[in-house]
């Protein structure tokens, strides 16, 4: 009898203490989840949801952790605290398996496409990946893709340039927002100067598949795309980073407006970055620069109808750059320095307009960028020296001017019933302006080039079943600087030979014309003067083949997503452009960029991925491959010439591991791997008695980041603290060069030494 009161008072008191739990379970498009599971982890208590996706469960725990799952979509875990005094309402917002695997894509195709549909490979970097890895910027967020490569190409004022399947910076299409208005001028130091706050995804296409847009999509495009209004929030960011000693600190901010019929919007950016010199071997000459960066910039779209769009992008940017020896006062003072101050602008308008039942659309574009650039490079004779005195008086400064426009227009229609199938044409023709001025007139520098290229563009886009896919395209070309007009074929063939699987097959011709690219503009130091590269009068047109096969296959099951993909590149080029040393004059050595013969990348790219419930997720990207010249090429006067690239590691790749056990906590590890490579190293008086080839060591970069999340529901804000560690281990350069006759451009290893970092985040 008593056992029976006790136990009767207990139900009681449970029941009594019990707090009600309600909300409800839907997909983030929306889209009502009936009868999805909601459960509280660790007990036998949970609750299923009606078919208006609302649910109700009791739980006499004052902290809980709730899941809720439905098939076909990635669980969701909240940890929640319940107020005993009032009823609990928690929503969940659940992703569907096929939305993580079947992300839209409008860079292989220049149309919305998504990407298990597309017959060439497109590969996404998203924000979350780049805030993950903690990348400050574009050059820092590339290298979390497999078959890219950043690399760091002067010791002095550290531009970088982006590798693509092996091939050099040159031949790499970058885009803003589908548009090529990434000039020479802007490769060189843009890659750094592009915030990642500004970015909402970064789309990569590898290989010579891209060359619907034109010229340089040679190695492969990378589509960067920035912050799309989608709703209402804002955050405010600071994050210090001690880079061995140095302090880094870096300001963020973000905001975005949507109306409430939801037709127009505006997202903002801003970003300021302060970074100190870092010397590495104590000579007083810094291995990484002074920098000083401004950007903020907007997005704005606006809805006139349901069947119109207008969007408008602008971003500005400020960058002042300073290397070389650690002193006070004017750059020519010092023994050696660059400095450089660039202000760069960058816009584009798009207007589109549907028709024909959304079977037809019109789209018309205008984008622009411009880069002024006040900048100094230079190497002080010996002080008291006549020659002294005529550098004091005359000193290196030039003036950089970069302007580039891009116009056109693009159609496509839809035709069902094509042969049974669906096809979807696109036509369309643009014009690409490139105007560079660079000069020195203290070293009789100069480089003046106007580029001019017509461009149309036609492709067919045809789904022959739902299992097959063919798309075929051609561009034409006329570039003021080659005398004929030329054809760029495409074909991309994709399969579906079972569920989850795809097999592509694409074959693309590109050519680069006999124009000054980023690394042409770059004036290195070595052998105690500076090296200067000029373009022969005889340069011709560089053509490439590029044939890639690949087999993609992802499997979704209740908890996990796992898969991998296997890629086969072969890039042929013909003509290839290399640089042949014609002499020196008092300032240094002088290089003409030539036609060679030709030369052939080749290799395999692998990715492995996992997720589990969206709690854990891996993602690992490997690349092996060979980059040679048919018939050796010289570097030195003094050595053997080499098939080999320089500076192409054979081996190369990266790994991602996040842990999101809750809402509130996040750890996420990075590594990026680096094989040997072959390096030139040119004689100085203080380093290096006569040129040298040089292998590299091998070098692994390890991160981590981890963060917390604060939620202050009466402000509606969240406050995340975050700390972490790039390169934790130290794996950095060792052997620098040193002082004012240092080869700068013996610089081969990760961008920065260990750094740690620390910062808050405000936002809603």
């Amino acid at each position: 009898m008593i056992k029976h009161i006790t136990l009767v008072i207990l139900l009681i008191t449970i029941t009594i203490n019990s707090q009600t739990i309600t909300g409800k379970v839907t997909s983030t498009k929306g889209e009502i989840l009936p009868f999805a599971s909601v459960s509280i982890k660790g007990t036998q208590i949970g609750a299923t949801t009606d078919e208006n996706g609302f649910y109700q469960l009791k739980s006499n725990k004052n902290k809980i952790v709730l899941i809720a799952s439905f098939t076909g979509f990635v669980s969701q875990r909240k940890v929640i605290t319940i107020n005993s005094s009032e009823e609990s309402s928690v929503n969940f917002r659940l992703t569907e398996h096929s939305e993580m695997l079947d992300q839209i894509t409008v860079t292989g195709t220049r149309t919305d496409k998504r990407r298990t549909n597309s017959p060439v490979i497109v590969n996404v970097i998203n924000s979350v990946t780049l805030d993950n890895a903690q990348a400050c910027n574009l050059s820092e967020g590339l290298k979390f893709q497999t078959g890219l490569r950043v690399e760091t190409d002067c010791q002095t004022c550290n531009y970088t340039q982006l590798r693509m399947n092996g091939l050099a910076g040159g031949y790499s299409q970058i885009l803003i927002n589908g548009r090529p208005i990434f000039s020479p001028l802007t490769g060189l130091y843009g890659l750094e100067q592009i915030p990642t706050n500004m970015i909402d995804r970064i789309e990569v296409i590898r290989g010579g598949g891209s060359a619907l847009y034109g010229s340089s999509a040679v190695g492969g495009t990378v589509n960067v795309i920035t912050k799309i209004p989608k709703k209402n929030n804002y955050s405010i960011g600071y994050t210090y980073q001690n880079i061995d000693g140095i302090s880094d600190n870096i300001i963020t901010g973000n905001a975005t407006v949507i109306n409430e019929d939801r037709n127009a919007g505006a997202s903002f950016f801003i970003n300021n970055r302060t970074r100190g010199l870092y010397d590495a071997n104590g000579d007083n000459f810094s291995e990484l620069p002074e920098l000083k960066n401004n950007s903020f910039g907007t997005n704005i779209f606006f809805l006139p109808t349901d069947d119109q769009k207008l969007e408008i992008n602008f971003s500005k940017m400020n960058e002042y750059r300073y290397g070389g020896e650690m002193v006070d006062g004017a750059p020519h003072f010092a023994l050696q320095s660059e400095e450089r101050t660039h202000d760069v602008y960058v816009g584009n308008v798009d207007y589109q307009i549907n028709f024909n039942d959304d079977k037809s659309s019109l789209i018309t574009y205008f984008a622009t960028q411009y880069t002024g650039r006040e900048h100094y490079t230079g190497i002080r004779p010996d002080v008291g020296t006549p020659e002294d005195t005529a550098h004091l008086a005359n000193p290196p400064y030039g003036d950089s001017e970069t302007t580039t426009y891009q116009g056109g227009i693009q159609y496509n229609h839809k035709v069902e019933d094509f042969f049974k199938g669906n096809n979807f044409f696109t036509i369309g023709t643009e014009f690409v302006q490139d105007d560079v001025f660079d000069e020195i007139p203290a070293y009789n520098y100069e480089v003046d080039q106007l580029t001019k290229n017509y461009g149309f563009f036609f492709q067919s886009d045809w789904e022959i079943t739902e299992k097959i896919n063919l798309l075929t395209g051609v561009r034409l070309d006329k570039h003021n600087l080659v005398d004929n007009v030329i054809a760029s074929p495409r074909i991309s063939f994709l399969a579906k030979p079972f569920g989850n699987a795809q097999i592509r097959a694409t074959y693309g011709t590109g050519f680069r014309a006999p124009q000054s690219f980023d690394t042409d503009l770059h004036i290195a130091f070595a052998g105690g003067g500076i090296s200067r590269i000029s373009l022969s009068d005889k340069l011709k047109e560089e053509r490439s083949k590029s044939y890639n096969i690949s087999f993609n296959y992802d499997r979704p099951t209740e908890h996990y997503i796992y898969g991998f993909t296997i890629e086969s590149f072969y890039t042929h080029l013909n003509d290839a452009f290399t640089q042949v040393n014609i002499g020196s004059d008092k300032f240094g050595e002088l290089f003409e960029k030539q036609n060679g013969d030709g030369a052939t990348v080749k290799g395999i790219t692998l990715e492995a991925r996992l997720n589990y419930d969206g709690i854990f997720q891996v993602d690992i990207g490997f690349t092996l491959q060979s980059s040679e010249f048919d018939t050796a090429v010289e570097n030195s006067d003094i050595l053997d010439p080499k098939k080999k690239f320089l500076r192409t590691p054979n081996t190369y790749g990266y790994a991602t591991l996040t842990y999101t056990p809750n809402q509130k906590f996040k750890t996420s590890v990075n590594l990026v791997y680096t094989g040997k490579m072959d390096i030139l190293h040119l004689a100085s008086p203080q380093n290096l008695i006569t040129d040298a080839y040089f292998t590299s060591p091998t070098f692994a970069e390890v991160g981590f980041k981890s963060s917390y999340t604060f939620n202050v529901e009466k402000l509606n804000t969240n406050i995340e603290l975050f700390a972490g560690a790039k390169n934790l281990f130290d794996d950095y350069q060792t052997s620098f060069d040193i002082g004012k006759e240092r080869d700068s451009n013996f610089i081969y290893g990760p961008a920065t030494p260990r750094t740690i970092f620390v910062g808050l985040k405000f936002g809603n």
